[in-house]
């Protein structure tokens, strides 16, 4: 059993019960009745996405997991289509949920569809200050930084998160 960090990603529809309802079916993939720990949700602008695309409602959850890093992906895959997400549609276009696998206990995965860590977290605030609610001392495998001080690190000209949701 590992700790599997998700970040969870909305912009389209009702941004609140989109994640909520990624979190609670994230919940029913956790091993046993261990704790899913939730991060605050925030508001940022959409990075690298069409032009006027609606900001995103961003957090972080994780959960044990007791499954391999490519049935996790399959799962959280699986998560994003049932809550609406289309398949095949152009990257970073608009989207109901984007799962996310940030990191996966100590695994270190790099094949055609999934890395592990990602590769792009600590480039982004939207990511990194939901993580630093929950894990600030942190660090991530194959890394010597904590999660605290890649947040820190960040450029002070990157757009700035709005916290939305405390507890939800």
């Amino acid at each position: 059993m590992v700790r599997a960090g998700i970040a969870l990603g909305s912009n389209l529809g009702d941004r609140i019960s989109n994640i909520c309802a990624a979190r609670d079916l994230l919940r029913k993939l956790r091993t046993g009745d261990s704790t899913c720990i939730q991060a605050p949700i925030y508001r940022s602008c959409p990075v690298n996405c069409p032009a006027n695309s609606p900001d995103f409602f961003n957090t972080v959850v994780e959960i044990n997991y007791s499954g391999t890093p490519a049935r996790l992906l399959e799962q959280t895959q699986a998560i994003e289509v049932e809550l609406g997400r289309i398949p095949g549609r152009p990257p970073n276009s608009p989207r109901v949920i984007d799962l996310d696998i940030l990191y996966m206990g100590e695994y270190i995965t790099d094949s055609d569809n999934l890395l592990i860590p990602h590769p792009r977290m600590t480039q982004r605030r939207f990511v990194m200050q939901p993580l630093s609610d929950i894990r600030p001392s942190m660090t991530l495998p194959g890394d010597s930084v904590s999660v605290i001080e890649h947040l820190r690190s960040l450029p002070g000209d990157e757009a700035q998160l709005t916290l939305i949701e405390e507890n939800w």
